[in-house]
């Protein structure tokens, strides 16, 4: 069994952990939060830095919200950089900017060390439950190393390219996610003021060629009012935002996505930062002066 780096312990990383140390690993760990008593009692190691972590492992994985995150927990003092020797491996599992990524990797290999992008979907739930998408950049060899520790993860494990590949994935799959999310949202509320019942509506649609996981799930929370995160409105906004700022470089338009993140934004303004990105209903809402569900 190896030893296996996790910096970054939060909603999606605490779990991912977890499930690494059922698999028989030993992992050391280190979060800005603290790392969870339930990891250490499961046999986790806690460690002071980042530094320390990546002196321990052969495989240092990295679970944080954000670009500026991981360029932190990389390449500051203390950093992963700082306690790598050649032949280690990093995987980044964060969701952030490709053309930065690329960069990251190229100053990891100039270690003699070896960079993975394996951004993941699936949310809270398919954390805990092994069960999440994970879209990998890098090379066909690390790839096939650290696949092993992507099955105890994950499900729907796919190598996508070289380098910034796998978060160039991750972008899109947001895209799909945010114009799902709107789109469920819309219908309901739509048959929710035409005076239909959005539950029945809900279940009528889960049988026909509008079935969906954002049917299934973040319906489910629209009609229940269940806006407890499993995945962050702020996390999504910072995705569409990769997404719009890589079309706008490309000279592309994205209207539907740019709609998205208007609704996120007044989501935002009304308190709704940390909502689950299933309340972009509440935004659809507002303008329409009535409720899915009350």
């Amino acid at each position: 069994m190896s030893n296996i780096g996790f910096v970054g312990l939060g909603i999606m990383g605490k779990p991912m952990a977890a499930n690494l140390i059922k698999g028989g690993h030993t992992l050391y760990l280190h979060s800005r939060s603290g790392v969870p008593q339930e990891l250490t009692s499961a046999g986790g190691k806690a460690c002071a830095t980042a530094k320390e972590v990546a002196q321990a492992a052969d495989v240092i994985i990295t679970m944080v919200p954000d670009t500026p995150d991981v360029e932190k927990v990389l390449f500051a003092a203390n950093g992963v950089a700082q306690g790598l020797s050649k032949g280690k491996i990093v995987v980044d599992m964060s969701s952030i900017s490709p053309i930065e990524t690329k960069q990251f990797a190229k100053k990891i290999n100039e270690l003699g060390c070896e960079y993975l992008d394996a951004p993941v979907s699936g949310g809270e739930v398919g954390a805990k439950n092994a069960a999440l998408t994970i879209m990998v950049g890098g090379t066909e060899a690390t790839f096939n190393n650290v696949k092993p520790l992507f099955e105890l993860m994950g499900k729907n494990i796919t190598l996508v390219g070289g380098n910034g590949d796998g978060q160039t994935c991750k972008v899109a799959n947001q895209i799909i996610v945010a114009l799902n999310i709107e789109a469920v949202g819309e219908a309901l509320l739509f048959a929710a003021k035409a005076g239909a019942d959005p539950a029945r509506v809900r279940q009528a649609l889960m049988g026909g060629f509008a079935a969906s996981r954002i049917l299934e799930v973040h319906g489910e929370r629209m009609i229940k009012r269940t806006f407890d995160p499993g995945f962050r409105i702020e996390l999504h906004q910072k995705d569409l935002s990769l997404a719009l700022a890589g079309a706008r470089a490309m000279g592309l338009s994205l209207p539907n996505t740019a709609t998205a993140q208007q609704l996120f934004n007044c989501c935002v303004a009304n308190g709704g930062a940390k909502w689950d990105h299933s309340a972009l209903v509440r935004a659809l809402e507002k303008m329409a002066n009535h409720e899915v569900a009350k």
